[in-house]
């Protein structure tokens, strides 16, 4: 678990980044959407101190809403900014991935 855990820790912002993208939305729905991709390990409260360095680096934006459920809600979405770091997250995914391929095949 450990060795998961240290290798999420690199890759959780490009994810959330490309979770959020798809639609605005709000942190526990992150999380669910997370565990229904597979990513069990994740905690959710590693999540939230992940959406504030996100928000604080402008790379997603949030807005108070009202819940049909209980308290309002904190909505995000990307911000421009965001959507080019996670169009960049997913190149370089893209290329350590096929070097990773290249090796296993080997």
């Amino acid at each position: 678990m450990a060795k998961t855990t240290q290798l999420l820790k690199g890759i959780m912002e490009g994810v959330i980044l490309k979770v959020i993208s798809k639609e605005e939305t709000y942190g526990y729905e992150i999380y669910k959407k997370l565990q229904d991709y597979g990513f069990e390990e994740f905690a959710e409260g590693s999540l939230y101190p992940l959406l504030l360095r996100l928000e604080k680096n402008k790379l997603i934006k949030s807005e108070k809403k009202q819940s049909p459920f209980g308290p309002d809600r904190k909505y995000y979405s990307l911000t421009d900014t965001g959507q080019k770091e996670m169009e960049e997250f997913i190149e370089a995914w893209d290329i350590i991935n096929g070097n990773i391929q290249k090796v296993w095949k080997k």
